[in-house]
């Protein structure tokens, strides 16, 4: 059978009736919990950085950098580039002015899309920014430091970033408390980069950042376990891991599939979809009325899913799910 693009024409009306969401806040700022501790463990201290140029404000602003960079899951070395990043833009300092129209931190310019002057003076808001769009680009963590930097920020100074590389090293690993990876964390990122890698998967383009922040948070939970009922930190079900996401984006979804199946808006063709939708299918113990599994479509053609016992939170393949899917709704 030909790839469906379009919804099983057997689905009810009444799965398809809109739920009202609370707007998501671009600028919601999340405190690390443990949902976030366990992709990495924590090393021995690293003991003082030589920081003793930076005042107390400076240093502020590179923790504030730091601890955005471990709630969204960014994998190191995310935060020693942005506190790089910001370290040569205005030396860690959140400046109400700069060339042209930039502004705070990263000299982030409104005009270009990078959100408004309130916004960017907000050194959570601008650090979320900045990260947003590293993790957009292929391949940044095997890039140095200014090579990554410069693929956000576009300078006209491209080789400026690399001289801050140790400083902003030992600033991270103060702040982040000497964050170490294994790959026998099954919450670690190390996994999640290689499961991300050989699936040739990146975050497209121009997805919006609430959406961006739920798909790492979704893909640091790659190879934790299924457990029936769980959610999180430790092993998901398939509505839990759906849950858990966009929880860190302050959007409280209800617990089970059967009712998240009637929340957000219904999408009727899977030509239609965007990264962040909801997939449902019957599974194991449900129907084309009441699906009994949901995954999160990634974009690329891919979805990310806690799928049975035995199992683990895995990416999947669009191509295994097109042909039973039953619903899809859009949480935003």
């Amino acid at each position: 059978m030909p790839a469906k693009t379009a919804i099983v024409a057997a689905i009810s009306a009444p799965l398809f009736a809109v739920a009202s969401l609370a707007a998501i806040a671009g600028s919601i700022a999340a405190a690390p919990d443990s949902s976030t501790a366990s992709i990495c463990a924590s090393g021995p201290g690293a003991g003082p950085a030589a920081t003793q140029n930076l005042s107390s404000a400076q240093l502020a602003n590179a923790k504030i950098i730091a601890q955005v960079g471990v709630t969204m899951s960014v994998p190191m070395p995310g935060e020693t580039i942005a506190i790089a990043t910001a370290l040569q833009e205005s030396d860690l300092q959140n400046l109400d002015y700069g060339d042209r129209d930039s502004l705070g931190l990263f000299q982030q310019r409104p005009s270009q899309g990078w959100g408004t002057p309130s916004e960017i003076m907000n050194p959570s808001y601008a650090a979320r920014q900045f990260y947003t769009q590293l993790l957009q680009v292929p391949g940044w963590r095997s890039m140095s430091t200014t090579a990554a930097a410069q693929a956000v920020q576009r300078s006209a100074y491209p080789e400026a970033y690399e001289k801050w590389s140790d400083e902003a090293t030992a600033l991270a690993t103060e702040f982040t408390g000497n964050l170490t990876c294994t790959p026998a964390d099954s919450g670690d990122n190390t996994v999640e980069a290689a499961a991300v890698n050989a699936a040739g998967y990146h975050i497209p383009a121009g997805t919006p950042a609430p959406i961006v922040e739920v798909i790492t948070f979704a893909l640091a939970q790659l190879g934790k376990p299924y457990a029936w009922g769980a959610t999180g930190p430790g092993s998901y079900d398939c509505s839990g891991l759906v849950q858990a996401a966009y929880e860190r984006i302050g959007v409280q979804l209800p617990r089970t599939t059967y009712d998240q199946v009637d929340v957000g808006s219904p999408i009727y063709s899977t030509d239609e979809l965007q990264p962040g939708d909801l997939l449902f299918i019957p599974g194991s113990d449900g129907t084309p009325q009441a699906p009994g599994h949901v995954g999160i479509y990634l974009g690329n053609n891919t979805l990310i899913q806690a799928p049975e016992t035995g199992q683990v939170v895995k990416l999947s393949p669009l191509s295994q799910w097109v042909d039973s899917i039953v619903a899809i709704r859009r949480i935003a």
